[in-house]
């Protein structure tokens, strides 16, 4: 009884140490039948400290069904005064010989990828990021779901 206990308590300190520092972390669920060119995921980010340095990641689940090694990804980021800034990332979910990046159980797993490293945002507020699949197929399969997670950089 006491192992579980000790174990249980280890886990949730584990957890909270993990996600100490987010200050946002969502994901959309791709549509079953794939992601169409055209679904744009938004995702409102609120801002309070302009003091603070950010991590910004976009997190990816795919299936081993995913039929390439990369990702192309159109973000587009809404800024709390209607500026918008656009940008493009490409994504590797599979190294040169068709092993997963990612990790997870199962047949869905999950890549984290660093997008801007020690920002600052500017302006309290809602930051609006959008995201838009860049490949060229119109109905993109094998991504389950799409995400972002903001992280208060270490200092």
């Amino acid at each position: 009884m006491k192992i579980k206990l000790f174990t249980l308590i280890g886990l949730v300190a584990i957890t909270a140490s993990c996600i100490k520092n987010d200050v946002y972390f969502q994901y959309h669920a791709v549509n079953e039948t794939g992601w169409n060119k055209d679904s744009l995921y938004k995702f409102d980010v609120s801002i309070d400290d302009t003091s603070a340095l950010y991590n910004v990641y976009v997190n990816v689940r795919n299936s081993k069904e995913y039929p390439y090694q990369n990702l192309w990804l159109f973000l587009q980021k809404m800024n709390p005064d209607s500026s918008m800034v656009k940008d493009s990332i490409e994504c590797y979910l599979a190294d040169q010989r068709g092993k997963w990046l990612g990790s997870g159980m199962g047949s869905i797993l999950e890549m984290p990828i660093l997008y801007q490293q020690g920002v600052r945002f500017e302006h309290k507020g809602i930051y609006q990021f959008g995201i838009v699949q860049g490949m060229r197929d119109n109905v993109l399969v094998g991504i389950s779901d799409i995400g972002i997670r903001v992280e208060k950089a270490d200092k």
